[in-house]
């Protein structure tokens, strides 16, 4: 990933999204473009007019945190975005110091914890196993479909079947951008699209030096221009709780509410559980589902 371009169509991006009006400037000549000029945000995050001029032609890696704080809140940025932007420092940092040992050994790990393929340990796969009233299933910061329980699997079945192949786990984005079936299944396709590349886009700032990651995000830019377009904007978003709709080949549609968790013992890692509305149709169209995952297993058994 280069840093400094990111840094440079980040801060770009986000002063175009933030009016004059909001940011609380009055007056002043008609604008070509819209957004703040670079000027006024150095004048509202209190650094000189050049100075902020360095930061968005992407150079980070000697700004400190109150500057970031401080450009945040002048860029109006939320949670996602200003740890994007500290993770955009912070990888500019590395950057600036690649020829130091200590930095260099440092992002040998990076690299290595995003090769490989994933490997489960026993004892997360039983506790997926363990949850039986509602979809769960572990994805990694390539949206990799790593674990699940069965009726994860279920509900996911669509999903592994159009992408996993001998060596290749499946994998979410490359279903949603590649995948005639993806329009079907999730009946917010557009929205899921933006979720998933903003997503991704905090990843990438997160870890620059993840190769699969990389390789991942080059291979949607190629074969997908509604990834293309997404990718542009510099959208970050965290994906933490919220709702999903699916419709399911077999058991028809599905409103679900979704709780993320983070697993500490595998960065990079996040747990998704799915309930429905108890009494909800929903609610009986994912009994049906997990009996006929029930009676698949046993069959297959």
């Amino acid at each position: 990933m280069d840093t400094r371009s990111e840094v440079r169509e980040f801060l770009r991006t986000r002063r175009a999204h933030v009016s004059p009006e909001s940011a609380g400037l009055i007056g002043g000549s008609r604008r070509r473009v819209p957004g703040l000029r670079r000027e006024e945000v150095a004048l509202l995050a209190n650094v000189s007019a050049d100075y902020y001029a360095r930061l968005e032609r992407g150079d980070l890696s000697g700004a400190s945190d109150e500057v970031l704080d401080s450009l945040a809140r002048a860029l109006q940025l939320d949670e996602a975005e200003t740890t994007h932007l500290f993770d955009l420092a912070r990888a500019s940092q590395r950057s600036a110091s690649q020829q130091s040992a200590a930095q260099g050994a440092a992002g040998t790990r990076r690299r290595a914890r995003g090769s490989g393929a994933p490997e489960v340990r026993d004892s997360l796969q039983r506790f997926l196993d363990a949850v039986t009233g509602a979809p769960a299933w572990v994805r990694n910061e390539r949206m990799d479909f790593v674990a699940a329980n069965a009726l994860g699997r279920a509900l996911y079945a669509p999903v592994t079947e159009a992408t996993a192949s001998p060596g290749t786990p499946a994998n979410n984005a490359r279903f949603l951008f590649t995948s005639p079936a993806a329009r079907d299944f999730y009946p917010d396709w557009e929205k899921n699209m933006d979720d998933v590349v903003a997503t991704l886009r905090g990843y990438a700032g997160r870890s620059p030096h993840d190769r699969a990651l990389q390789e991942l995000i080059g291979e949607l830019s190629v074969t997908s221009e509604e990834f293309r377009v997404r990718w542009a904007a510099h959208n970050v978003r965290f994906h933490r709780t919220g709702h999903k709709r699916i419709h399911h080949p077999m058991v028809g549609d599905l409103e679900l509410a979704y709780e993320a968790m983070e697993l500490p013992a595998n960065p990079g890692w996040t747990m998704f559980a799915y309930t429905a509305e108890p009494g909800s149709a929903s609610e009986e169209r994912l009994r049906l589902l997990a009996s006929w995952a029930a009676t698949e297993a046993l069959q297959r058994g």
